[in-house]
């Protein structure tokens, strides 16, 4: 059965449990809309703000949401860095392309004072600061971290350029706490910690996408507490399991989800080997 099929048997306008939801439909974890207040006042002077979380907690929804938050502003340039983990000639080549500047590699000086000459001119006509979101940011050179707090700093670092918004797991909040990065990590502004999500919100969660999709009694409610209960408050692993389960209602052409299906699905036992 393929996608569109799946989706007719069960009314639903997406799969809920899938990636590549709507962003309009994404759900806001406590936290959310108290931190892109911040941003937004942030806006008019630029600096650092940082997500970081265990893996499957929601940061790239997170970016996700901001970036669709403030590209609807006419007057914000919205960057996303697709490669964090590139040397600092491809980390200048692709903010040369994210801000429209054409940048040689083998001028680093001259992609510099580009860069920062075109955010200048860019605040004076908006008084905005342009905004760059980096996920993964782990992953990038200690070199290029420096180099993007040497771009944003004007005037004896009294002001800021970017508003930037650096996300990763938690080895991040570590190294900013060495010395090669510590200057960084001391400018950052605004933090938001993902942690495991509690049962109350993660109710919340399932009833948001439920609703959202257009099936609000795809499953019933103690399979929704079933699955919750079973997630470690971790956003991935609740998405991955109700998603087999809903693969599983469809090939058992179930009308609606039930716990007795999470018994079957989740206890099964791995056959024994012949010897």
């Amino acid at each position: 059965m393929n996608n569109k099929q799946l989706l007719a048997y069960y009314g639903l306008k997406w799969n809920p449990f899938l990636p590549n939801i709507p962003v309009e439909a994404l759900w806001h974890p406590p936290q959310m809309n108290s931190f892109i207040f911040r941003l937004e006042n942030m806006t008019m002077n630029g600096g650092f703000a940082l997500i970081s979380g265990e893996p499957g907690l929601g940061k790239s929804k997170t970016l996700q949401i901001i970036a669709h938050q403030f590209s609807k502003l006419d007057e914000v340039i919205v960057g996303v860095m697709e490669r964090p983990q590139s040397s600092v000639s491809d980390f200048y080549r692709e903010m040369g392309v994210l801000f429209g500047v054409n940048l040689s590699p083998a001028n680093r000086y001259g992609g510099f004072k580009d860069l920062r000459e075109r955010w200048k001119n860019h605040v004076k006509t908006t008084l905005f600061r342009p905004i760059l979101l980096i996920d993964e940011a782990q992953e990038m050179l200690s070199g290029c971290l420096n180099e993007l707090r040497l771009l944003n700093s004007v005037e004896f670092d009294s002001q800021n350029l970017l508003t930037t918004v650096i996300c990763g797991d938690d080895r991040l909040p570590d190294r900013f706490r060495t010395r090669t990065l510590v200057s960084l990590g001391s400018r950052m502004q605004f933090r938001l910690k993902l942690d495991p999500y509690t049962r109350d919100d993660l109710l919340d969660y399932m009833g948001h996408c439920l609703n959202q999709a257009g099936a609000p009694h795809l499953m019933t409610k103690t399979l929704i507490k079933t699955v919750v209960d079973h997630c470690a408050g971790n956003l991935r692993v609740l998405n991955n399991m109700a998603a087999e389960l809903l693969t599983s209602g469809i090939e058992k052409e179930l009308s609606q989800l039930d716990e007795k299906l999470f018994i079957e699905v989740f206890s099964r036992q791995p056959p024994n080997k012949k010897s």
